[in-house]
C-alpha cells in the first residue's frame, strides 16, 4: 500500500487527554483518587488564617474579663471594711449560770490536759501535764527558759509536792512521761504567795463541789466579750474576777494588765455551751500575767509516785487468806533470819534521805548507812538493836560510799566512833527502821487492817495492807508467798517513806563498839 499520498493525522484522542493529564494534575497523576478533586476549591492556605484569628479573638477576650476581674476586686478591697466586733454587755442569766457551774463542771469531768505559761519572754516558764481534780493531783513537766532550779518533773497532791530535779532538761516544754520514773523524787518546798505557788493553787482551785455564787446574784462586775473559736469548737469569752477560794489577782492598773486582760487586770475564761473551760488568762501577785490552756480530751489517769501514796485503791477488809498471811507473818519473818535493805525518805521538805544495809528479824537488828541529799559528802550509821537505836556521823567515803541518791552499804564491822542514842521524841528515820524490825513481833501491836490495792514489788504480786500501830500508819507490803516486801510509814511531812526488803542472809550485826569519849548506849551496864 502506498503510503504517502494518505492524509497526516495529528494525535489520537487518547494521548491528547494523557498529555493534559500529566499538565493539570488530572485524574491520570492520581489513579484511583476522585475525579471531582480537580474541581474543588484550594482552601489550604485559608483555613490556617481563620484559625488564627479566631484564637486571638479569644486570648482577648479571656484578657479583657481577667482585666476587669481584678479591677473590680481591687475596688472592693480598697472600699470593703470590717464588721465592728460586738460591743461587751453584762452576761445574760444563762451565761452566768455557765460560768457559776464552771468549777462543779471541772470537777465532774474529772481530769483534763494542761499546758500553763507563767511570766513573759526570757523569763517565761511552761508547765505541760494533767490535772486531776478528783484526787487533786497535778502532774507537770516543768520548763521554758525561766524554769530554773525549778526544771524537771513535779507531783503536788493536796498541800505535799514532790519535784525529780532534771538541771540538764532542754528547755522545750513536752509532756512527762505517763508512767513517772519510779526513782529521784524528793520533797520539796515552794514559798506560799511566790514562784510556782500561787499557779500550782490556782490550777488545783479550778474545781468545786458546789457552783460558786451567780455574777447576777453576788455583784460581781462580770461581762462578755467576745466570740472566740478554740480546737473544740465555739467559745465565749467571759470576764469576770476568779472565785474567792482561789488567789485572785489585784483589780488595780498598777499590775500593768495584758491584752487578755482588761484594763483592771481582770481573769478572762473561754467557755463553751457547756460551761467547760478551755482557756483562762489572768495575773497571780507576785508571779505576773499567766495563761492556762485546758485539753478536755487529753485525760489519762494519773498515778502518783510511791512518795504521795502510789496509786489510791480501793481500800477494803482483808479476806481470810489475807488476814492468815498477816498472822502468820512475824513467825515466817523470824524464819526467814534477814534481808538486805534500801531506803527512801522524804521526812521534810529539806530533809530527803536515802540508806542501805541490812535487817536481821532473827536478832531484831538492823544497820544502815544514810545520805541526806542536802549533804551528800556525809554519811549516817544508823545502828538498832535490842537496846534501842543510836547513830554517829561520819565522812561519805567511810559510810559506804556510794552517792547521795544510792549510797553503799554501810562499813563492816561496826566501826568505834562517837555513837549518840536515840532519846524521845524519835523522827521519822527511827520510827521507819524499828517499824521494820518490829513486823517480826507480837501481832497484838496492830491495830485493825485494811487492804488498800494489789501492786508490784521486786517482780511479784503483793497486796498493801494498811495499818495504825501506837507510834504511826504504816504499811506492809506482802507477796502471796507470804513475804514482806517493804514497809511504808506516813511521815510528819505528810508523805510516804519506804524500807524496801529482799530475803538474804546476813552478817552478824554486833552492836557498835564503845569508845572512852562516847556516851554510855541506853541498857548498858
Amino acid at each position: 500500500m502506498d503510503t504517502s499520498s494518505a492524509p497526516a493525522r495529528g494525535p489520537s484522542p487518547d494521548t491528547t487527554r494523557a498529555g493534559d493529564a500529566v499538565r493539570t494534575g488530572g485524574p491520570s497523576a492520581n489513579p484511583g483518587g476522585d475525579p471531582r478533586d480537580t474541581d474543588a476549591p484550594d482552601t489550604d492556605s485559608v483555613g490556617p488564617s481563620r484559625a488564627s484569628r479566631r484564637r486571638r479573638t479569644v486570648l482577648l477576650l479571656l484578657a479583657l474579663t481577667a482585666v476587669t476581674s481584678a479591677t473590680a476586686l481591687v475596688a472592693g478591697l480598697l472600699s470593703w471594711a470590717p464588721d465592728p466586733p460586738e460591743p461587751t454587755r453584762p452576761l445574760t442569766v444563762a451565761e452566768a449560770e455557765r460560768l457559776a457551774a464552771m468549777r462543779v463542771t471541772n470537777l465532774r469531768d474529772l481530769r483534763a490536759g494542761l499546758h500553763v505559761t507563767v511570766g513573759a519572754g526570757a523569763a517565761r516558764t511552761e508547765l505541760v501535764g494533767w490535772v486531776d481534780w478528783s484526787r487533786p493531783l497535778l502532774y507537770l513537766d516543768v520548763g521554758g527558759p525561766g524554769a530554773g532550779a525549778e526544771r524537771g518533773l513535779l507531783q503536788s497532791a493536796g498541800s505535799v509536792l514532790v519535784t525529780r530535779p532534771d538541771p540538764a532538761a532542754v528547755p522545750t516544754p513536752a509532756a512527762p512521761p505517763l508512767v513517772p520514773p519510779a526513782d529521784g523524787w524528793r520533797l520539796h518546798h515552794l514559798t506560799p504567795g511566790a514562784g510556782l505557788a500561787p499557779v500550782l493553787d490556782l490550777l488545783l482551785g479550778l474545781a468545786a463541789d458546789r457552783p460558786d455564787p451567780s455574777p447576777a446574784m453576788d455583784g460581781v462586775d462580770a461581762r462578755w466579750v467576745a466570740r472566740d473559736v478554740v480546737a473544740a469548737g465555739p467559745v465565749d469569752v467571759v470576764q469576770a474576777p476568779l472565785p474567792t477560794a482561789i488567789p485572785s489577782s489585784p483589780a488595780s492598773a498598777a499590775t500593768g494588765g495584758t491584752a487578755a486582760t482588761g484594763p483592771d487586770g481582770s481573769t478572762r475564761y473561754w467557755l463553751d455551751r457547756d460551761g467547760r473551760l478551755h482557756k483562762l488568762v489572768t495575773r497571780l501577785p507576785g508571779v505576773g500575767p499567766v495563761t492556762v490552756l485546758l485539753n478536755r480530751i487529753d485525760r489519762p489517769t494519773l498515778s502518783p509516785v510511791d512518795a504521795l501514796g502510789g496509786r489510791p485503791g480501793l481500800p477494803r477488809a482483808l479476806t481470810d487468806a489475807e488476814q492468815r498471811r498477816l498472822d502468820r507473818l512475824p513467825a515466817r519473818l523470824r524464819g526467814q533470819g534477814g534481808a538486805t535493805l534500801t531506803l527512801t525518805a522524804p521526812v521534810g521538805t529539806d530533809t530527803n534521805l536515802r540508806g542501805a544495809g541490812w535487817l536481821s528479824w532473827a536478832a531484831r537488828t538492823a544497820y544502815v548507812a544514810v545520805a541526806d541529799l542536802g549533804v551528800p559528802d556525809r554519811r549516817t550509821l544508823l545502828h538498832r538493836d535490842a537496846a534501842g537505836l543510836s547513830r554517829t556521823d561520819v565522812p561519805a567515803s567511810a559510810g559506804g560510799g556510794g552517792t547521795a541518791e544510792v549510797p553503799g552499804r554501810p562499813p563492816f564491822p561496826v566501826p568505834a566512833g562517837s555513837w549518840r542514842p536515840t532519846r524521845s521524841p524519835r523522827d521519822d528515820l527511827d520510827l521507819l527502821v524499828d517499824a521494820a524490825v518490829a513486823a517480826a513481833g507480837p501481832v497484838a501491836l496492830r491495830g485493825a487492817a485494811v487492804r488498800v490495792r494489789e501492786d508490784l514489788a521486786a517482780g511479784r504480786t503483793v497486796d498493801v495492807v494498811e495499818l495504825r500501830t501506837a507510834d504511826a500508819l504504816l504499811r506492809y507490803w506482802i507477796d502471796r508467798d507470804g513475804s514482806l516486801r517493804r514497809v511504808e510509814l506516813h511521815t510528819g511531812a505528810g508523805a510516804w517513806a519506804q524500807v524496801d526488803l529482799s530475803p538474804a542472809v546476813v552478817p552478824r550485826l554486833n552492836p557498835p563498839p564503845r569508845t572512852a569519849s562516847g556516851p554510855p548506849r541506853p541498857g548498858a551496864r
